[in-house]
């Protein structure tokens, strides 16, 4: 198995802390308060938000964090590789065609969709079979992670039909999202290598 190397496990790292950290500072910034558990993370950055910009970067740096994390994940199977840094760039496209003020952008889901989509399925493609394969990247771990992040978009998309917990499960779903990349790379740096 080959290692990632130290800034694949920065990049994987700062994901889920500029998501996170961009989400509740852009959202304590709203004029007049912002519902987190009904407001969307696109919203924090959309036109006409106050400070879009907090949450805007926040999308930028995350996707770049996918990009730069898939590249460091060597050992991980390439169509994962690929998946992610696809969500990564998604994820940039989603903070380059923000939510106009009233209504909703036909691009702006697109990259959302796609966004969300690739990150929910890349653990299926990043695993690899055979022996000293670390757990995360086993196929049945792949497989329960893509099923767990894929049940957590099916929410979301749920509560968008349904305009309920519509921020708290797009949260739910971003943030394990975020995280997973890093629990992967974790597994790696910790797993010894021949």
């Amino acid at each position: 198995m080959k290692s990632v190397p130290r800034w694949g496990l920065l990049s994987a790292a700062t994901a889920p802390v500029v998501l996170i950290g961009g989400w509740t500072v852009a959202a304590a910034r709203q004029t007049g308060g912002f519902d987190s558990v009904t407001g969307t993370i696109s919203a924090l950055a959309a036109h006409g938000a106050t400070d879009r910009w907090l949450m805007t970067s926040a999308l930028v740096v995350l996707g770049c964090c996918h990009v730069t994390t898939a590249a460091a994940l060597r050992p991980a199977g390439r169509t994962g590789r690929v998946l992610l840094a696809l969500g990564g760039v998604a994820t940039i496209g989603v903070a380059a065609f923000p939510l106009p003020e009233v209504g909703s952008s036909t691009v702006h889901k697109v990259f959302a969709g796609l966004a969300f989509g690739a990150l929910a399925v890349w653990p299926l493609g990043a695993a690899v079979r055979g022996c000293g394969v670390p757990w995360a990247l086993r196929p049945r771990t792949s497989a329960v992670a893509s099923g767990g992040l894929l049940g957590l978009v099916g929410w979301f998309v749920i509560a968008q039909q349904q305009g309920a917990a519509v921020g708290l499960s797009e949260r739910a779903a971003a943030g394990a999202q975020a995280l997973w990349p890093l629990a992967v790379v974790l597994a790696l740096t910790r797993t010894p290598t021949p």
